[in-house]
């Protein structure tokens, strides 16, 4: 494999700052725990929840019309249920008591349909297909059309990349929703959603703390899993991210004395190429197609690391995209992605492209 640029990146050697990054993931994927994880008898592993990619198809019954309403960040939590049909040995619908509130920014002004947080408090949940869920985010339909149902899809297949590439990462399920309004029992829609792995329970299945504290510098950050981060945001060409400021990103101590981002949203990325992004007019492109590396600053020699995974990921991620789940994209449209991703590859193992392109331009300083 080319590595990434000319003089010390050629150089396969590690530095004891990338020892101590792949120290932080080991101990990540192997041995942490937490008080929390241990009494709840976990193996630091998903939540069965996320342990299947099978689509969970269920029926969301509120007063929709109202939430359509709720438009301020302190919108109230409204009542719902979400209802299943169990599998064997189980016969029959599951109707669980849940509570939804509306959430976002952007999307809560501008969509038809606006995302939502989900609350799944009662007791009633831990015997159903949804035990292990709290308060997880629902990541659906903006409007009720095939062309943002396919954003969606697009935007649960990056999640499903950067699973592949790093456990610091959030766990995500797809879901098949009927949404019913209550009042009316009205059927509104039936679309394809996604829940995501909350916060909390990601750092508790990695034994690692949420930090809230803004302005992490990127010496604070273990070297390899910086560059990783940095690098699938270019990958997908995601500029909607600020790790200094928290934006889109969750600041993550790890059970060694290095700090980690685990990054998500990605629905303004050029690989979804949905028709409402938009890029920063502060930045130096123009579309979301565009690529711009806003990653920190590392060691050169970090990135070899963080490059050796992409190149051993990259048919995993592939397939990623023939597979059950990726067949539910338009063909055109994976045809597409997998040519943007092919430009990456390029990119990334061209030493004298990816100097230009990536190591002259990161980010040194916080922003």
């Amino acid at each position: 494999m080319p590595l990434p640029s000319e003089g010390d990146l050629r150089s396969v050697k590690r530095t004891s700052a990338i020892v101590l990054s792949l120290a932080c993931l080991a101990a990540v994927v192997g041995h942490a725990q937490t008080s929390r994880r241990a009494a709840k008898g976990d193996s630091g592993q998903v939540s069965k929840f996320f342990q299947t990619e099978t689509p969970l198809v269920v029926t969301l019954t509120a007063n929709m019309a109202r939430i359509r309403t709720d438009k301020t960040a302190d919108a109230p939590w409204r009542a719902a249920t979400m209802s299943y049909l169990a599998t064997a040995p189980d016969t029959g619908t599951v109707s669980v008591p849940t509570r939804v509130r509306t959430r976002g920014t952007w999307r809560l002004e501008n969509c038809q349909f606006p995302p939502l947080l989900l609350s799944f408090a009662s007791e009633a949940v831990k015997a159903t297909e949804l035990k292990g869920l709290d308060e997880p985010s629902l990541v659906n339909y903006c409007r009720n059309s095939d062309e943002s149902e396919q954003y969606v899809l697009q935007e649960f297949q990056l999640y499903r990349v950067y699973r592949l590439l790093t456990p610091v990462s959030h766990a995500v399920r797809l879901l098949q929703v009927t949404y019913v309004d209550s009042s009316s029992g009205k059927k509104e829609a039936t679309r394809y959603a996604f829940i995501v792995e909350q916060p909390s329970d990601m750092a508790e299945r990695l034994g690692a703390k949420i930090l809230k504290i803004k302005g992490a510098a990127a010496d604070d950050l273990a070297p390899v899993q910086s560059a990783l981060v940095g690098l699938f945001q270019y990958m997908i060409g995601n500029t909607d991210f600020s790790l200094s400021r928290l934006r889109n990103a969750e600041l993550l101590s790890m059970p060694v004395d290095r700090y980690v981002f685990a990054v998500h949203d990605f629905d303004l990325a050029g690989a979804v190429n949905a028709r409402y992004a938009t890029t920063d007019p502060s930045l130096p492109i123009k579309r979301v197609r565009d690529r711009l590396y806003r990653g920190y600053c590392v060691p050169t020699d970090a990135y070899p690391e963080a490059i050796a995974n992409f190149n051993a990921k990259k048919d995993s991620i592939y397939a990623l995209y023939r597979d059950s789940i990726g067949k539910l994209i338009a063909p055109v449209t994976v045809s597409e992605t997998l040519k943007y991703f092919d430009e990456f590859y390029r990119i990334i193992n061209d030493p004298k492209v990816f100097k230009r392109e990536v190591v002259d331009v990161c980010v040194e300083r916080n922003r």
